[in-house]
C-alpha cells in the first residue's frame, strides 16, 4: 500500500527568529567626571602658584651638582647604610631574645623596643649629644679614655640615634617574620638533631624573609629621609649643606626644594631595588612572578606592534 506524498512548491520553512542582541549602554558614572575635572584644576592651580611665585627656580640647576651637595648626597646615602645594618643585625638579635623563654633576656628586649619606639628620633639624638652631663668621661682602661664631648662626634651621634632606633623597629617585623613560620618546621629540624642556632640559620629565617623583606625595604627608604633630622646635631648630610648653600647664597627656600628634589630620587631608586628584591623572595611563594617594568615595556610594544601589522 502506498502513499501519496505530496510535494510543495513554495518556499521552505524559515526558523522562527531568536531573541534580538542585547544592546549593553555603560553607566554615566558623571561623580567621576567631575572628581577629575577638580582634581585636575587643583593641580595646575598649585602649579600656577609655585611658577609665579617669588621663587629663583633657576637657581636649582646651578647648584643640583655641586660639589657640597654631592658630598651631601653621599654621607646621607653612607649614614642610611650603617644606620640600617645597625638597625637590622639589632632587630634580629632583640626579636630572638624577645622569643626567648629565658623572662630576663624577654624582658630586656620588651624594655629596648618599649623605650625607643615610644620616645622620638629627635630627642633620641639631642640625649645623645647631651649625655656629657651624665658621663663627663669616656674610660674603657689601656684601651681608650677621652672626654665625652670628643668621644660623642656627630657622626656617632646621627649613628647611634638613627641605628638604635631603627632596631627596634626592625625587632618587631623580624618578630613577626619569625612567628610566620610553621612551627613543624622546628620540630622537625630539632628532630633532625640540628641545634637552635643552626636551625634559626638553615631553617627558619631563610623562610621569614619573605615576611622580613618587604616591610625592611619601607624602613630603608623611610630612614633615607630621617636622616634629614641629624642636621639638628650638626652633622652635615644632605639637607645640612643645602641650608648653608641657601645661608651664603640668599637662595634658602630654592635650596630646601633642591634638597627635596633629590631625596625624590634616592628614595626611587631605592623603591625599584625594593621591588627586585621583593620579586626574588617571592619565588617560592607565587606559581607566577609578576612582570618586571621593563617586561610591561617589551609586552606593550609587543601588542603595539602586533596591532599595527594586522591594520597594515
Amino acid at each position: 500500500m502506498t502513499a501519496d506524498i505530496k510535494k510543495t512548491d513554495g518556499p521552505a520553512s524559515t526558523p522562527p527568529a531568536g531573541p534580538e542582541a542585547i544592546k549593553a549602554v555603560p553607566v554615566r558614572h558623571y561623580g567621576r567626571y567631575v572628581s577629575a575635572v577638580l582634581a585636575l584644576a587643583i593641580f595646575f592651580a598649585l602649579v600656577w602658584a609655585f611658577a609665579n611665585g617669588d621663587i629663583n627656580w633657576g637657581a636649582i640647576p646651578d647648584y643640583f651638582f655641586n660639589d657640597r651637595i654631592l658630598t651631601g648626597v653621599r654621607e646621607t646615602l653612607w649614614l642610611t647604610f650603617l644606620s640600617m645594618v645597625i638597625g637590622i643585625v639589632g632587630g634580629l638579635l632583640l626579636a630572638v631574645m624577645r622569643l626567648s623563654k629565658n623572662p630576663v633576656t624577654s624582658s630586656i628586649a620588651w624594655f629596648y623596643i618599649w623605650f625607643f619606639r615610644g620616645t622620638p628620633v629627635l630627642v633620641q639624638l639631642f640625649v645623645w649629644f647631651n649625655l656629657g652631663f651624665v658621663f663627663e668621661y669616656v674610660n674603657l682602661g689601656p684601651v681608650y679614655k677621652d672626654e665625652w664631648a670628643q668621644f660623642m662626634t656627630p657622626f656617632l651621634t646621627a649613628l647611634l640615634g638613627l641605628g638604635l632606633n631603627e632596631a627596634a623597629y626592625m625587632a618587631e617585623i623580624c618578630r613577626a617574620g619569625l612567628l610566620a613560620v610553621d612551627e613543624g618546621q622546628t620540630e622537625a629540624a630539632h628532630a633532625l638533631g640540628m641545634s637552635h642556632s643552626k636551625t634559626l640559620r638553615r631553617i627558619v629565617v631563610p623562610q621569614a624573609m619573605r615576611v622580613i623583606v618587604p616591610p625592611t625595604g619601607n624602613e630603608v627608604i623611610n630612614m633615607l629621609k630621617t636622616t634629614s633630622l641629624v642636621a639638628a646635631v650638626q652633622y652635615y648630610e644632605l639637607l645640612r649643606y643645602a641650608q648653608d648653600i641657601g645661608t651664603t647664597s640668599g637662595a634658602t627656600v630654592e635650596m630646601l626644594f633642591l634638597a627635596a628634589a633629590w631625596y625624590l630620587i634616592l628614595t626611587s631608586v631605592l623603591s625599584v631595588g625594593q621591588y627586585y628584591v621583593e620579586r626574588y623572595y617571592a619565588r617560592g611563594s607565587s606559581r607566577q612572578l609578576p612582570p618586571t617594568p621593563w617586561q610591561k615595556v617589551r609586552a606593550h610594544l609587543t601588542s603595539f606592534s602586533s596591532r599595527k601589522g594586522v591594520t597594515a
